[in-house]
């Protein structure tokens, strides 16, 4: 069975929801992972008003698109955050409040919690049709860091204020997953500098600070590793029972020194001389074959969410380019060895 193509939401979020999924549908998607900011899905409301959700597949359907997961990013990214003024940009007043930074967090986390039964309530109101293709209900997202800005170790760092941080993350997260758990839901964190995981190794560090919590896994995404150097096919293999959700985005990077390196140069997206950019699917650097065959091993099942994001490119012309990438991307594994045929009794 071929796995729904997506649309991730959020970077058309200035939109109104009715908008985007006309032009979702026009794009070639088969639905919409749904960001909860912007006009595209509110979790207070969703949780105040009874036929909130209703409306939300009463507009999917009108499209003829369907939903596999919500996200919520930037809730996520205040949890364990080190609060600042950039902050406010990112997140409602009701979360920023006085801006006092614990409280920020605090208030976050009573946000990631709600948007678990958020959840819950929008997909216990999905089709029946829906229903028996979602094999669980997912929401994606950021866990933010108190400890990223000791990425580079100098002055060095001590073991000890890294070991706090990840204890900081179990101790905010926890009672969240908690809920999750509650509401028969999972988390997918997007792997993500900036977040406590960032790549393969802080991945694996944060599945045990947080007890190997069954509702804690990932929202796989490749563009954040390749540019680093980390094993984004690797990654699959090493966490095959943690892939709850799966985004496709590509990142190019240059194979020639450049003037700004990894760490960006402070130079904007976009910029011809940082070392590596954002790209629409099919024009950077990542092997997609490659990580379609490493989900075809791990039997996952689950949709194809295009996060399209290009400095370079109009975005309508970009997604609908990608909806048709990812669909000819996409295939079912082998039922058989293709040289079965030729064995003897």
């Amino acid at each position: 069975m071929a796995r729904p193509i997506t649309l991730c939401s959020g970077q058309w979020a200035d939109l109104p929801f009715d908008t985007l999924c006309a032009k979702a549908r026009k794009f070639g998607y088969d639905g919409l992972e749904l960001c909860c900011w912007g006009e595209i899905f509110d979790v207070r409301q969703a949780l105040a008003k009874g036929d909130y959700c209703a409306k939300k597949w009463r507009a999917l359907a009108k499209a003829k698109l369907e939903a596999f997961a919500l996200s919520n990013h930037l809730i996520g990214q205040a949890v364990c955050d080190c609060i600042d003024e950039r902050h406010k940009a990112i997140l409602p007043p009701h979360v920023w409040g006085d801006g006092k930074p614990e409280g920020v967090r605090q208030r976050a986390a009573r946000e990631m919690m709600d948007t678990a039964r958020a959840a819950r309530k929008f997909f216990d109101k999905a089709p029946t049709a829906i229903k028996k293709k979602l094999g669980r209900v997912v929401v994606n997202g950021f866990t933010g860091s108190g400890i990223w800005h000791l990425i580079y170790s100098f002055p060095p760092v001590l073991r000890e204020q890294i070991d706090r941080g990840f204890a900081d993350f179990a101790e905010r997260w926890g009672p969240i997953l908690d809920v999750f758990e509650k509401e028969d839901v999972y988390f997918g964190l997007e792997v993500h500098p900036t977040e406590i995981a960032f790549d393969l190794s802080s991945a694996a560090r944060a599945v045990e600070a947080v007890g190997r919590h069954p509702r804690f896994g990932f929202n796989y995404d490749p563009s954040h590793f390749g540019y680093q150097g980390v094993d984004y096919v690797g990654f699959i293999r090493r966490f095959r029972d943690r892939i709850f959700h799966v985004h496709l985005k590509d990142v190019f990077w240059s194979p020639v020194p450049t003037a700004a390196g990894v760490f960006g140069g402070h130079l904007d997206f976009g910029h011809p001389e940082r070392y590596w950019d954002f790209r629409s699917l099919g024009h950077g650097s990542i092997n997609f074959k490659a990580i379609i065959r490493a989900l075809n091993e791990i039997a996952y099942q689950g949709p194809l969410s295009v996060e399209w994001e290009d400095s370079g490119m109009n975005r309508d012309h970009g997604a609908a380019e990608a909806a048709m990438f990812a669909r000819m991307l996409d295939f079912a594994p082998s039922d058989f060895a293709f040289d079965s045929h030729f064995a003897r009794e």
